[in-house]
């Protein structure tokens, strides 16, 4: 058979295979765009598990006509300045993005740049571009995905429910809100807003800003079973808080690593992370925890993963060290800490162990009788608790 090229549209939907997966990849990718344009706030809104829409509002640069006419491009970018794949300081870089998305689905992105005295809209539908066109809106962007894979209807067999889609959009939001606290975030799904986070103010320091935004994130529990963490080894530094070894948990879920601002979910990471709790964890569970790691960007490699999710160290030895060093010194002394929650179910059972049998005693003895059981075992249980952590 003889060699030929693929057409465009062919090739920009085998890219989008590898960049966008289902939803919650857009929107990573969408959100990222805005945070590179220097965007203040961001607002997220996503229907139907986001296959049936995707629309991220942020307050940033913006883009011209022209500029707009190239985003949707491949491999177009504003992100390298200067060509150099081993000095990247944001958070995307490939330029693939964009035309990934519209090659599958209806992509519309609206936007102003303070130089412009209007927005232009440009919309790419399965490939198809229409615009740029004048439009209406504030300084900023506005991108719209609408029918998620509508030109690929087999990805959809592979997309996971319409919840189990939403929470995987929502745990994409929560981590990038938590690498960039100077940022304020909301994400409505559906007709329910789900999170609402202000950015941090200049005035407030970076251990603050850190520790502030966890606890809007993730919730004042996870600050206050949290131990702060900050220490630096050649060049490298890492802070954020680590939870307390009673304070854990049966998965990884709540294991939030990030690197030079960049959520990521590595393997080598979390191995330096359980090396650093040792014995101080229960074998099978894991530890919550928020670590930011910062270093020269030199030092470390982004572009090994098409999603950007893994990275590679130059000197991974003295990064595993710093993570392992790090917890073990803020672990040190760290005695028996029931966590708040685990007292208060503890106390319910007690309470509620009590009140089924002063309701039993009052209606009666052969009630007193089946009730006695349901109170033994009411107060018996919390023993339980105490042996899992």
């Amino acid at each position: 058979m003889a060699v030929r090229r693929l057409p465009d549209t062919i090739v920009d939907r085998i890219a989008a295979g590898e960049v966008i997966e289902r939803p919650a990849s857009v929107v990573k990718e969408l959100v990222e765009n805005a945070i590179d344009a220097g965007a203040r706030r961001i607002d997220v809104v996503v229907e139907g598990g986001g296959r049936r829409l995707i629309r991220v509002d942020d307050d940033g640069g913006g883009m011209a006509p022209e500029d707009l006419t190239l985003a949707v491009e491949r491999h177009a970018t504003s992100k390298l300045p200067e060509g150099d794949l081993v000095d990247i300081r944001t958070l995307g870089f490939r330029g693939e993005a964009l035309p990934s998305i519209g090659s599958v689905a209806r992509l519309t992105i609206t936007s102003r740049s303070a130089s412009d005295d209007h927005a232009s809209r440009i919309v790419v539908d399965a490939g198809v571009r229409e615009g740029p066109m004048p439009a209406a809106r504030g300084r900023g962007t506005r991108v719209e995905v609408n029918e998620l894979f509508h030109a690929t209807p087999a990805r959809l067999r592979f997309l996971k429910s319409e919840p189990a889609e939403n929470q995987a959009v929502t745990d994409v939001v929560r981590r990038l809100a938590l690498a960039h606290p100077e940022v304020g975030f909301s994400l409505t799904v559906g007709e329910r807003n789900t999170l609402s986070v202000a950015g941090a103010g200049d005035l407030i320091g970076e251990a603050q800003a850190q520790a502030d935004r966890i606890a809007d994130v993730l919730g004042d529990e996870f600050r206050d079973n949290g131990i702060a963490l900050d220490n630096e080894r050649g060049g490298a530094r890492l802070t954020g808080l680590a939870g307390h070894p009673n304070w854990h948990r049966a998965n990884a879920r709540h294991l939030y690593l990030f690197v030079n601002g960049r959520p990521v979910k590595d393997r080598s990471l979390l191995g330096a992370v359980r090396a650093g709790y040792g014995d101080a964890l229960t074998n099978g569970r894991w530890p919550a925890c928020a670590l930011f790691l910062t270093l020269d960007p030199h030092e470390v490699d982004v572009n090994v993963h098409p999603a950007k999710a893994e990275v590679r160290f130059r000197d991974a030895g003295l990064v595993r060290g710093l993570i392992v060093s790090g917890l073990r010194t803020a672990l040190a002394g760290t005695g028996p800490k029931p966590s708040a929650a685990m007292a208060e179910a503890t106390l319910s059972r007690f309470r509620g162990g009590a009140q089924d049998y002063a309701r039993a005693t009052a209606a009666g003895p052969s009630a007193c009788a089946v009730s006695s059981g349901v109170a033994a075992r009411g107060f018996s249980e919390p023993a339980v608790i105490f042996e899992a952590f």
